[in-house]
């Protein structure tokens, strides 16, 4: 599909080439009739992602042939924009507010130079075609009028109000703060307009802040319906079936160090000193594909979700908590799946020899970031008593993580020392407090 693609979009480039009608383009291409249904969704798929062009005279071409930029807006409260060129290291072109025609932040667009750059400005465009809308919905405050409504977006690259008909406002008053769907584009004589989809909550409520950021970037709460099945039909233990092909390292020592807070635990390690004084690494990582196979359904939300996210009162997980806390968690002294890799490394930071390989492991412990600190810094007796026997993995851990930092160091690498903020909420969801995180070793 790829190739084929890339063939059509070379041959309307060559400078022979006219823009063609369809049926003129399937003929020149000698496309049989067996293969029209293919052939036309390919074309389809190329005028989606702004590759080719449909001209009003249903002529199909590419678009630089025609002097036409492609790209993606980056809105201005303003009302102006610029245009971020889809073309790697090109230079953004600044649209007035009288050439974006109706285009919004995010959208992605057809672009025509109106102005060139000069020693002292840089070019000046005119969208002249939409090619997708990045913005179905908008979250922002409710403003109420007379004989209508409008939405006042939390975007500010979003510029100008939704307007809401009184019939769209779904009970919603002033000072709510609502998840509008758009459902008539902007142009140049007026705003976008809108329906009321969903009420938030007031602005001031408590927590409403947060739902409206969840609703802005559209993260998904809830689970499709197979996807929380295929996950309820996950075992909750490591069966002697699963362990065909692994490696059997459930009596070496290792631990998980996180956050107090954190439930999913997705990464473990070891250290051991080698007979040749070399320090060997382990890094153990949760066999989630284990669960997870490809194209199922879990598959594909997990793809759509691209990660967990963390807002300050709450996760979103990409896995059902089924798996991204049970199964698919290194728990201490329970049984898991993982992916394993050994680096032997010298005192200078060279790694020596590494092996990568399936696993069935054991975590001897959940550590946490402050108390490890606290073992290796602070030097505190209670917990040195009570982990005894994992001091000495930790010394050995941080004199490791010294040698690797220094070398990374001495190769050019920048320590951004960002210190990672806690926020503190009361019983009601208000902040009441920050507490910086202690997550780095000092480098002595």
């Amino acid at each position: 599909m790829e190739d084929r693609k890339k063939k059509i979009v070379a041959f309307m480039k060559e400078e022979a080439y006219k823009p063609l009608l369809f049926d003129e383009l399937c003929t020149v291409l000698d496309v049989p009739k067996s293969d029209m249904e293919d052939f036309t969704g390919v074309i389809e798929e190329l005028l989606n992602e702004g590759k080719i062009i449909k001209t009003n005279r249903n002529r199909y071409g590419a678009p630089d042939r025609m002097n036409l930029l492609v790209g993606r807006i980056q809105g201005n409260e303003r009302g102006y924009g610029f245009l971020v060129l889809d073309e790697e290291d090109a230079t953004d072109i600044f649209i007035p507010a009288d050439g974006m025609n109706g285009a919004m932040h995010g959208d992605r667009v057809f672009a025509k130079i109106s102005s060139k750059a000069t020693s002292e400005r840089r070019a000046e465009g005119e969208v002249v075609r939409i090619i997708s809308h990045a913005n179905q919905t908008m979250v922002g405050y409710f403003e109420n009028s007379r004989n209508f409504g409008f939405v006042i977006p939390d975007n500010k690259r979003i510029s100008g109000d939704l307007f809401i008909s009184r019939d769209d406002t779904n009970g919603a008053k002033q000072g709510d703060k609502v998840v509008a769907e758009i459902v008539k584009w902007p142009d140049q004589r007026r705003n976008a307009e809108g329906k009321i989809i969903e009420i938030l909550g007031h602005k001031s409520d408590i927590g409403v802040d947060i739902l409206s950021i969840i609703r802005a970037h559209n993260f998904r709460e809830e689970f499709p319906e197979d996807a929380i099945r295929q996950a309820e039909n996950a075992p909750d233990t490591v069966t002697e079936d699963m362990l065909e092909g692994r490696r059997d390292l459930r009596t070496l020592r290792m631990v998980t160090i996180d956050g107090e807070d954190a439930k999913d635990l997705d990464d473990a390690v070891s250290v051991e000193r080698l007979p040749d004084g070399l320090y060997r690494l382990g890094v153990h990582i949760a066999d989630v594909s284990h669960y997870v196979t490809e194209g199922s359904p879990l598959d594909v939300e997990a793809l759509k979700r691209g990660t967990s996210v963390y807002p300050v009162d709450r996760v979103i997980p990409m896995l059902p908590r089924k798996l991204s806390n049970g199964i698919c968690s290194l728990n201490p002294n329970v049984e898991r799946l993982a992916f394993s890799v050994f680096m032997d490394i010298d005192n200078k930071g060279k790694v020596h020899n590494h092996e990568i390989f399936n696993s069935v492991i054991k975590t001897s412990e959940r550590m946490t970031y402050t108390n490890v600190y606290k073992i290796l810094v602070d030097e505190d007796k209670d917990l040195i008593e009570r982990y005894d026997y994992l001091v000495d993995d930790f010394k050995m851990m941080k004199e490791l993580a010294l040698i690797l930092r220094k070398k990374r160091t001495e190769r050019g690498s920048i320590d951004f020392d960002f210190v990672e903020t806690k926020v503190i909420l009361d019983e009601k969801g208000r902040p009441i407090e920050l507490n910086p995180m202690k997550l780095q070793l000092p480098i002595k």
